[in-house]
């Protein structure tokens, strides 16, 4: 398998491809993946999910990912590493936090925007980047600049919803670390218990209980619940997967155990999610 490196801060390409899919392959910066016309699969971690114009994807450091070409495809690369997020005129709080919201955006495969809203609010941005890298006025590179900074902050806001609500701005790096074991392990159901998270981070069940609740307002077992309940509707969103594969993807009993968490999520079934949504 190919692994791509990035020597400056970041990179624009754009790129047309017809029938051939592009082969698996990982790197070690962020890459944006912009579809400007097309349809197809994009794998991502062994998942699959079907692409078409307007999609955008966030592929994260040591993603395996490929595309598979159903009809012509126009694509746009926007590739940036950590330097160039140290760049942006952002603040060190931010950036810190910017960093560790991006780094989380694997556990989220497909389209990155969850509502109309921000697909309409990138589309233009995402054009006026082409404009200004194919045209190289006076201060094209600064205007690319900024609109990727406002495309990296939209996105972060979408990887956000999938992180505690009221996570607390001083939270420690271990209730961050907490996050990212739970989301990386969201799909083994024995590793999230409690009693190998405190055996894994060699700390106690009282106190694993009680922290967590101070860093993130929510205990840890309504922490788990809602993100399983949040990569739900991003299967039922963004993926053609059939509900009896998210069941056993995300550990659940069996149909009617989601449908009913589910309904208490939404007030409708996993297929009535996915059914309304389709007509929109």
């Amino acid at each position: 398998m190919k692994r791509e490196n990035l020597h400056q801060p970041f990179e624009i390409t754009l790129s047309e491809v017809d029938d051939t899919n592009l082969k698996e392959h990982d790197h070690t910066f962020f890459e944006l993946v912009y579809i400007l016309t097309g349809t197809g699969i994009q794998w991502i971690n062994n998942h699959k999910f079907p692409y078409h114009d307007g999609h955008l994807f966030l592929i994260t450091p040591g993603d395996i990912h490929s595309f598979e070409i159903h009809t012509r495809t126009t694509f746009i690369y926007i590739k940036f590493n950590d330097i160039y997020i140290h760049s942006a005129v952002l603040g060190d709080d931010n950036i810190q936090r910017l960093e560790f919201i991006l780094q989380h955006a694997n556990h989220q495969p497909g389209c990155i925007l969850r509502n109309t809203t921000d697909k309409l609010l990138v589309k233009p941005m995402i054009e006026a980047i082409i404009r200004e890298y194919q045209n190289k006025h006076i201060y094209s590179t600064e205007i690319i600049t900024q609109l990727i900074n406002t495309i990296i902050i939209v996105v972060a806001r979408n990887v956000a919803m999938f992180l505690p609500e009221r996570l607390n701005d001083n939270s420690t790096d271990l209730v961050l670390n907490i996050l990212q074991y739970i989301q990386s392990n969201i799909c083994f159901p024995e590793k999230i218990k409690a009693k190998e998270i405190c055996r894994h981070f060699g700390i106690s069940p009282n106190y694993l209980g009680k922290y967590f609740k101070k860093q993130t307002n929510e205990t840890m077992q309504q922490y788990i619940l809602n993100y399983k309940m949040k990569m739900v509707e991003s299967r039922l969103l963004h993926s053609d997967m059939r509900i009896n594969e998210i069941v056993e993807e995300l550990g659940f009993t069996d149909e009617s155990h989601l449908n009913r968490l589910f309904k208490k999520y939404k007030d409708v079934s996993p297929t009535e999610f996915r059914k309304i949504n389709k007509l929109l």
